[in-house]
């Protein structure tokens, strides 16, 4: 199993020194093009064939990564925060802790070579602040995204996103990822990965698309309507359920009347009930498909 990263701080560092005209291949070939693989599922080309077009630069900056011509010398200290060995060794030992937990019980992984890296997040797009300053990909498997402000608390977080990121990477080499994915898989799929990485590194450090919802909202006000939108597909349809209308307004989705990461945070729970309920491991639970853990929850929706 080969895990290996690009170190995007020495990469940011020669973006931020060059000329204005130079940073957008720098970061379009130096940064993105090693993962090339994964944008290429996404159908998103390194370099728009018309100038300002949809590309690579585009697609990052919806995501909420930095664009390179922000690039410059007012990121310098964020460059330095995510530049130390022992910050990158910690990223790469989290990747490699994740994936053994499924070698170790004798799952073979199709996928033998991984890839990530570490990116720095735009402090104006609305996804990073609702996200409390960190965000990640991991749903193409072999490559692995986080992207982050960086500051004590959202690194103290990466390894924890790289964990749920890495669950996602491991259950898409089985269970093959679909465009008309229902609001049920895509809630059982994000409540897999936040139970692995809290398994991993302790429910204290679950993300605040979990910690933001209280039990009593959960219990009275989500389940009902995440339970009513189970089959609800395509991904424009199921924004809100999963983010919250906030963000899904943000994108011109429809709204369903829901709070921040609702769909996350009732998958956490429903996940964590299944495993309580079937004494399943989350490792055995991260292989299944979403309709036999549905299936085994029916009485979730009716918990006090």
């Amino acid at each position: 199993m080969k895990v290996s990263y690009i170190r995007s701080d020495i990469i940011y560092r020669k973006i931020m020194e060059a000329p204005a005209e130079k940073k957008n291949d720098i970061y379009r070939y130096e940064l993105m093009m090693p993962f090339k693989g994964k944008w290429d599922c996404y159908s998103v080309p390194m370099k728009a064939a018309t100038p300002n077009g949809y590309d690579v630069i585009m697609a990052s900056g919806m995501l909420g990564h930095i664009a390179p011509s922000k690039v410059d010398y007012s990121q310098k200290e964020n460059i330095e925060k995510i530049s130390s060995d022992l910050l990158w060794q910690s990223c790469e030992q989290s990747i490699k802790k994740s994936l053994d937990c499924f070698t170790e019980n004798g799952i073979e992984l199709p996928i033998s070579e991984y890839l990530f890296t570490v990116l720095l997040a735009n402090a104006e797009s609305p996804y990073i602040s609702l996200n409390e300053g960190y965000c990640g990909d991991g749903g193409i498997p072999g490559y692995i995204m986080a992207w982050l402000i960086p500051n004590e608390f959202t690194l103290t977080h990466l390894s924890v996103a790289l964990a749920h990121e890495t669950n996602h990477n491991v259950r898409f080499q089985f269970i093959r990822w679909k465009n008309d994915i229902t609001l049920g898989e895509m809630m059982v799929s994000e409540g897999l990965a936040e139970n692995f990485a809290t398994f991993l590194y302790g429910e204290d450090k679950a993300g605040p698309w979990v910690t933001k919802t209280d039990m009593q909202t959960l219990n009275e006000y989500i389940k009902p309507i995440i339970h009513d939108g189970l089959n609800v597909q395509g991904l424009e349809n199921l924004n809100a359920y999963l983010y919250g209308d906030e963000m899904a307004k943000l994108q011109n989705y429809p709204c369903v009347g829901l709070p921040y990461c609702a769909g996350y945070a009732c998958g956490y729970h429903l996940v964590k009930h299944y495993l309580k309920k079937t004494g399943k491991s989350i490792v055995e639970a991260t292989l299944l498909p979403a309709s036999e853990i549905l299936e085994a929850t029916e009485d979730f929706w009716n918990e006090p």
